[in-house]
């Protein structure tokens, strides 16, 4: 038993989730410890507080609850005649709170709790304050290693708060770096409250309300099999973002066999639809090509529950980039009942590798109690000796589904993507592989033809994504920065060569001088300047994301061929630390940054912050460029990007997201010339002809984002000017040679 095998939040909120079943029942039937100290106490709130503590009980789990009476006004005034009279008047207060169950369900939980207190198991104080009242809701739920979770936030243990209220928890656990110490503070709180070392407080023993509670409700042997469910309904569809995660809202029916959520399938977009009706006509292969925010995952669960009905034994494997991308796929998987295998090498399921090696093992030997299971793993542990071996063991149907499946035409992918897997779905908003031809031709080849193309302007015009005004900001290169560029393109044209099938590459130190000059124009210094002024007016503003140069993303242990870039860069370094010491130390914001150096559950809580607009603005680096969801971001200030149409059609998409009153999206994107474009207008064509190549990026980036921008006419402006001033047209702009590929 480990509370480190469960997938825990930092936080629930109860109206967005079921808080019983999502985390009272899963932390408890693996404990065997529960410390609550709660609001007042009644009976009812005793009932409930036994719900999910089946298994606990089970496993030999014993309860402390620290409570505080309920005490009416004459009880009060009674308290002033005296204090030898004071405990009197609590203990009948507290015995007059004690209410006949109103139904079977509720006599068979408070059944069990006099049978606990009976046999020492549990145990009940009272908490008085010198003044006012004591009114906290602190948690303790611990297991046999040590390992414990601390809890607190508005909610009483009551069903009332479970099911009607909206109420929020905040949970930090023992083993992990970012919340140790807090949840260490709160254990330590709450075993001073038990043992009566609080100053502030006085703990009270009242074995008379003990004995009451055993004569009044112990009425046999305490059913540890009884029903634990509290069922509740969700919004419509409709009503949340799409890109938003919810709780499994549905009863399981049966463990672990894909079942599609009324919710999803009586709100079904009509694309959504299309493309997974499209997928199964086509023999479960494909491609979903759809705008980023529109739904990928929860379409892309809908297949493999199609695939499922269809075929029954089959085993899944979601593979995504990165490991919190990982994770935000589990929040999904979990909603369509399905029970994953959560593979990476930091997997809150230590033993993840034990349980792929079982459910391959099962569905071999029992195949009609096991005939499905479903991992959900990064790229870099996908390809991994370990996983690949376990492959060669499955005998049933394989579905394949590979999410941002761009990265999936790379070549240490394309090697391990064979026949074995005879049901494949690829996922993205950028299909087509930047300067990979061949690549391209390989995803279409194993994946298939597309199923849905819902592109950015349908989704726009439908009302799936955002409407945006684009703002491009023209900053210049220095003298230096563009001498230095020009240099280390003659030497990047040395190291590349034209492939067998006509593409244009680079040799592997032509791609380090190509990282190297991308560095210059990402870290251009004007652009902190041009930055500065275009922040001032959103100095009071909230929902702001920055950002700057790309730095290292997650690198996944479990294989030698980790996917990571160069791009960490000193100039990277210096942008993110500047961007961030304009906004916190002279606009005086509050900013956070959002990198790689930050671990999952240090982004979960920026994030909340940044959607309780306790946060102004994040200041981010490549992690935050696929998958990672923030709805709530409206102005958007974008100081590099690479000549990759992956990469910023992505960072835009992060930024089109529905969200409550927000009804257009802001785009400031920095674009670098080699010259100021006034001066460039008296440079002849052969001093212009240095910086073309870069000129061509950056026009083809202002041509994307302005296409279906509120305000495209601005920028259509601007771009003609750029076009007449280099001499570049719309033929030669949408065409590549060996002079300007890597420009």
């Amino acid at each position: 038993m480990s509370l480190r095998n469960i997938q825990i939040e930092s936080e629930y909120r109860n109206l967005h989730g079921n808080i019983i079943r999502n985390f009272y029942n899963p932390l408890l039937s693996e404990a065997i410890a529960y410390d609550r100290s709660v609001g007042f106490f009644s009976s009812t709130a005793l009932s409930c507080f036994s719900v999910g503590l089946c298994n606990f009980l089970k496993n030999g789990g014993k309860i402390r609850l620290v409570a505080t009476p309920y005490l009416s006004t004459e009880d009060i005034q009674a308290m002033r005649d005296g204090y030898k009279v004071r405990n009197e008047i609590i203990e009948n207060a507290l015995v007059r709170n004690l209410f006949e169950p109103a139904n079977g369900k509720e006599v068979d939980r408070l059944n069990m709790l006099a049978n606990l207190i009976a046999e020492c198991r549990m145990d009940i104080k009272i908490a008085l304050t010198k003044a006012g009242m004591y009114h906290e809701k602190l948690g303790i739920i611990e297991d046999s290693d040590g390992n414990f979770v601390a809890f607190s936030g508005s909610s009483n243990e009551s069903e009332n708060a479970f099911l009607n209220n909206y109420e929020s928890t905040d949970v930090f656990c023992s083993w992990k770096d970012f919340e140790k110490d807090r949840a260490l503070k709160k254990k330590n709180s709450f075993e001073k409250i038990w043992n009566g070392t609080d100053d502030a407080l006085e703990i009270l023993d009242f074995p008379k309300l003990k004995d009451e509670i055993i004569r009044r409700y112990k009425k046999s042997a305490p059913k540890f099999d009884m029903d634990e469910d509290v069922s509740y309904e969700p919004p419509k569809l409709g009503e949340m973002n799409l890109g938003e995660t919810t709780a499994n809202y549905s009863p399981l029916i049966e463990k672990n066999v894909p079942t599609m959520p009324k919710w999803f399938e009586e709100n079904i977009f009509d694309y959504q639809k299309e493309a997974i009706d499209n997928w199964e006509h086509n023999g479960f292969v494909g491609i979903f090509d759809m705008a980023t925010g529109t739904g990928k995952t929860l379409t892309g669960l809908g297949a493999v529950t199609r695939c499922y009905k269809s075929n029954k034994k089959i085993a899944v494997f979601i593979v995504v980039p990165y490991q919190h991308l990982v994770e935000q796929w589990v929040e999904d998987v979990v909603k369509f009942n399905i029970r994953p295998v959560i593979a990476y090498s930091t997997s809150s399921q230590i033993d993840w590798k034990d349980r792929l090696k079982k459910a391959v093992r099962d569905q071999k030997i029992r195949p009609s109690e096991k005939g499905f299971f479903c991992v959900v793993t990064t790229n870099a542990t996908f390809k991994s000796n370990f996983i690949q071996d376990q492959l060669k063991n499955v005998k049933a149907d394989c579905l394949l589904v590979v999410d941002e499946a761009h990265n999936a035409g790379a070549g240490g992918f394309k090697k391990i993507l064979d026949s074995k897997f005879n049901f494949r779905l690829a996922l993205s908003a950028t299909i087509d592989r930047h300067g990979d031809d061949e690549g391209t031709r390989f995803l279409y080849d194993y994946f298939g033809n597309v199923c849905i193309s819902y592109g950015l302007k349908k989704a726009i015009d439908e009302k799936k994504l955002t409407p945006y005004k684009y703002y491009p900001v023209v900053v210049h290169l220095t003298d230096d920065e563009f001498s230095e560029y020009k240099q280390l393109t003659k030497e990047i044209l040395q190291h590349t060569r034209v492939s067998k099938s006509g593409s244009v590459e680079l040799d592997s130190y032509g791609e380090l001088l190509a990282i190297k000059r991308s560095r210059i124009v990402a870290g251009a210094q004007n652009k902190l300047p041009a930055f500065r002024k275009c922040i001032e007016p959103y100095k009071k503003k909230t929902n702001i994301l920055v950002y700057c140069g790309a730095t290292t993303v997650a690198y996944d242990s479990d294989s030698s061929d980790g996917e990571y870039d160069f791009d960490k860069s000193e100039i990277g370094e210096r942008q993110i630390i500047a961007v961030t010491k304009i906004l916190g130390n002279e606009m005086g914001m509050s900013v956070s940054r959002f990198t790689s150096e930050e671990d999952i559950a240090s982004r979960k809580v920026i994030t909340e912050k940044f959607k309780n607009e306790n946060l102004q603005a994040i200041v981010a680096i490549k992690c935050l460029d696929e998958g990672v969801n923030i709805p709530s971001i409206k102005t958007a200030f974008i100081l590099a990007s690479t000549t990759n149409p992956k990469e910023y059609i992505q960072r835009r998409g992060r930024v089109l997201r529905t969200w409550p009153g927000k009804e257009f999206a802001e785009i400031y994107d920095f674009v670098a010339l080699p010259q100021n474009i006034d001066m460039a207008r008296y440079l002849t064509d052969e001093e212009k002809a240095s910086g073309r190549a870069l000129v061509k990026n950056e026009l083809l980036r202002l041509k994307e984002f302005s296409a279906v921008a509120l305000n495209r006419i601005d920028s259509l402006c601007l771009i003609d000017e750029i076009q007449n001033v280099y001499q570049i047209s719309d033929k030669e702009l949408n065409g590549k040679n060996k002079d300007d590929y890597y420009g």
